[in-house]
């Protein structure tokens, strides 16, 4: 999203560096990298405890400033990171700018924005599985990439991502080629699909369409799978980012600004729920990502303030943060710059061996740690 660059011309104003002692946050001790096995059928693992709210699951964080990725419960436990502590990984690293979970659950796919790549890394097992982009060299022939933003796996196995300054989306099947895209390297300006502006989001749909969000004119455009504009909408923010489709008609997306806020609108462009204040506790610095959570929360990157806030829309408040409030940090409890975020639900984590044997012990530590 550039943002690197907005965010070192605002950052010093937008932020209050403050120096404190980190207060005591419960965490796991990080468990072998191994991915475990598979309990046989007819040996079923037990079942992990149900989550505490506000969290009806796991928080899976980008955090960008601190070149790791970690899974956390309502009780701010780590129960995942990446890489593992004390190991440098296999691949760089840096600047990991988004995060998601690919269909199965077993993988997560993160695109590091300035190192100009694309990872999927097994969960929890941690290795490597498949990469593209060439590691800080930005470039638009094949195998390159130039500001990698949102790198989604599709369930064919597909990779798309928002080639932001290339002014594309595209496509990448399992070897590597570019199988579709979205947008022009010769053209960057409004005109979907043949032509995008600086396209930072694209969220599949369920139909096997793409939400596409534009930076220049704040645009989100729904595409549909046989690539064609179904339609339109200017979005009513300054700096639209990572549209997110709930369904029934309606979009969720951040304004990327000062003071940000957080917007659900319609396909039309009428305003349903806006969070914006303009200073206070509640306020919010280069929001980047917010997400639906099932139980009609929203959780939302705040990116600025060093941390991952979860709003209840039928009050306006914030009911839950990861992360110190204008506070970098890399302790337990802390974050800097974080700047994506998935949601892992209890039931889906349940459902995946690998995943549940996992979870069980992690929470199992947690619970003897108190």
């Amino acid at each position: 999203m550039r943002r690197a660059l907005v965010l070192s011309l605002l950052l010093a104003t937008a932020c209050t560096a403050r120096t404190s002692a980190p207060p005591t946050v419960s965490s796991v001790p990080d468990v072998t990298d191994a991915t475990p096995s598979p309990t046989s059928p007819q040996v079923q693992p037990p079942v992990p405890p149900k989550p505490r709210w506000p969290l009806p699951g796991y928080l899976l964080i980008a955090d960008r400033g601190n070149d790791r990725m970690l899974l956390v419960d309502s009780g701010k436990h780590i129960l995942w990171r990446y890489p593992a502590p004390g190991q440098a990984p296999a691949m760089p690293f840096r600047f990991d700018d988004d995060t998601f979970f690919t269909p199965s659950h077993t993988a997560v796919i993160s695109n590091q924005e300035d190192q100009q790549t694309i990872q999927v890394i097994s969960f929890p097992g941690r290795r490597i599985l498949w990469s593209y982009g060439h590691v800080n060299v930005a470039g638009s022939a094949p195998g390159f990439l130039h500001t990698p933003d949102d790198a989604y796996m599709l369930p064919n196995g597909t990779v798309s991502v928002a080639d932001i300054s290339n002014c594309r989306i595209v496509f990448i099947g399992r070897h590597h080629a570019i199988t579709r895209q979205l947008g022009s390297l010769t053209t960057c300006f409004h005109g979907p699909p043949r032509s995008l502006d600086l396209p930072n989001g694209d969220t599949p749909m369920p139909d096997g369409g793409t939400l596409v969000t534009e930076i220049g004119g704040s645009w989100v455009d729904s595409i549909g799978p046989n690539g064609k504009l179904r339609w339109a909408v200017h979005a009513p923010v300054s700096y639209p980012s990572d549209a997110q489709w709930l369904g029934h008609g309606r979009i969720l997306l951040t304004d990327y600004h000062v003071p940000g806020s957080v917007v659900e609108m319609t396909r039309s462009g009428h305003v349903v729920w806006r969070y914006g204040p303009s200073s206070g506790p509640g306020e919010l610095r280069f929001p980047s990502l917010a997400l639906m959570l099932p139980n009609g929360l929203v959780a939302v990157n705040d990116d600025a303030r060093h941390r991952v806030v979860v709003i209840d829309p039928t009050t306006d408040k914030i009911v839950w943060q990861y992360g110190h409030t204008d506070v970098a940090g890399s302790s337990a409890g802390y974050l800097t710059r974080p700047d994506g975020m998935d949601f892992l639900a209890y039931q889906v984590a349940i459902d995946v061996p690998q995943v549940r044997v996992y979870l069980v012990g992690r929470l199992g530590s947690a619970a003897a740690s108190g």
